[in-house]
């Protein structure tokens, strides 16, 4: 099956719609079982998805943070690109164009990063190598690359966190003084690797995404069921753990996975009745309320096979290296929507290579994103007139002054936040 044609436009097209359609229909009577299928019953069916995963891949004997490429790997990371910005094109007017992944803006916050003190000597380098205390701004989202009510989209979300006021050489010049931090909330993604991303994608642009998966001659029925296990309707975007998916050094010839963590047991609940946009208004009344606070944790490669560089469908396993937190990611009580602060997401651009060279991006999917969101990301402020800015933190909006703790301050041995 192809993904362009009358074939596809006829009726891939419609058939994918049907289901999409039944799957939202599902997510209405979610709050009946959803919460206990996710307790007893998703850890299982995980496992079982990665045992299969990990029982076809085959060992490449490689070394710790080691990477290896792709064959074609530049072709395929152009074809993304290609389809992505058609889609862009296709779908949004001049004035109004969105990000094609991680689209729906719920809020873009002002946030402290404090780096922990006392961490264990091999943790602490780059961004982690002395306690201190940083501004940030985190913007939480939805999936995309459409932008529907809430109960309408995929169950995913998305925090991408900007640390400001970071002293040292970047991997990218449009930025000086930002480290880029990007997690979802699946624990695995959606594919192992950008020559099957390039195939997604044209997919995506024939919306008819659906038969990527079940495609009888390219089946990918183990990466969407991961994703369904892991796409339930969230009561907050504070209220769930995030996950990056892909590696990154943490000094030399060190590799790791982030995750981001909350440090209070969800409260929220679903509405009876969802708005159009209730995940914002979770968001809201939670920050109305009081601050906020993540862990935000390190998981270190100990094993080149059972925890891979190239294959970001495969969670590297925890009983092999647990998650230890280095800083806390603490959001105050704060107004965040102000049409000036909503629209300040879009002279955002996230990118994890806005980073210090101590914490790389490793794998092909990550050094995609190194031209893929770069040029995308042109595209979408050229069609929107919108001018790259790089926060700084003294950024002020209607009701939301910047936060009165200055970046860069230096916390005393012994000090936890």
């Amino acid at each position: 099956m192809k993904a362009e044609g009358p074939l596809a436009y006829f009726v891939l097209r419609p058939v994918s719609d049907l289901i999409l359609w039944l799957w939202r229909l599902e997510r209405r009577f979610e709050f009946l079982f959803r919460p206990h299928f996710d307790r007893w019953l998703r850890p299982v069916l995980f496992a079982l998805a990665q045992w299969i995963i990990n029982a076809r891949r085959t060992d490449e004997h490689l070394a710790i943070a080691q990477e290896q490429r792709l064959p074609d790997e530049d072709e395929h990371v152009r074809e993304i690109i290609e389809q992505l910005s058609l889609f862009t094109r296709e779908n949004y007017p001049p004035g109004g164009a969105q990000r094609f992944g991680n689209t729906k803006t719920f809020g873009v916050l002002r946030a402290e990063f404090r780096v922990l003190p006392d961490l264990p000597a091999h943790l602490r380098r780059g961004l982690f190598a002395e306690p201190r205390s940083y501004q940030a701004y985190v913007r939480l989202a939805g999936p995309g690359p459409y932008v529907p009510p809430d109960l309408e989209d995929y169950g995913q979300c998305s925090m991408g966190i900007k640390v400001m006021g970071v002293e040292g050489p970047k991997l990218m010049e449009d930025e000086q003084r930002t480290q880029d931090l990007i997690l979802v909330t699946p624990a695995a993604f959606v594919t192992p690797n950008v020559r099957e991303n390039a195939k997604l994608q044209h997919w995506v642009r024939a919306k008819a995404s659906f038969f990527y998966f079940v495609n009888p001659r390219d089946p990918h029925v183990l990466d969407l069921a991961m994703q369904a296990l892991y796409s339930p309707m969230h009561t907050s975007p504070l209220e769930v753990q995030y996950y990056t998916n892909v590696p990154f050094l943490l000094g030399e010839g060190q590799a790791v996975q982030y995750s981001v963590k909350p440090r209070s047991p969800g409260r929220g609940h679903i509405p009876a009745k969802p708005a159009e946009n209730y995940l914002h208004d979770a968001l809201k009344r939670t920050l109305d309320d009081g601050a906020w606070t993540f862990d935000f944790m390190v998981q270190v490669q100990t094993d080149a096979h059972r925890m891979p560089i190239e294959d970001a469908t495969v969670k590297w396993p925890e009983r092999l290296s647990p998650y230890v937190t280095v800083a806390t990611l603490r959001i105050p009580a704060q107004t965040f929507d102000s049409d000036e602060q909503m629209a300040f997401a879009d002279a955002l651009r996230f990118n994890p290579w806005h980073s210090l060279p101590e914490h790389r991006p490793l794998g092909n999917s990550n050094r995609a994103r190194l031209t893929m969101y770069y040029e995308l990301a042109k595209l979408r402020q050229a069609m929107n007139r919108v001018e790259h800015v790089e926060p700084t933190g003294d950024e002020t909006f209607p009701g939301s002054p910047p936060l009165a703790e200055p970046a860069g301050e230096r916390l005393s041995p012994g000090t936890r936040a």
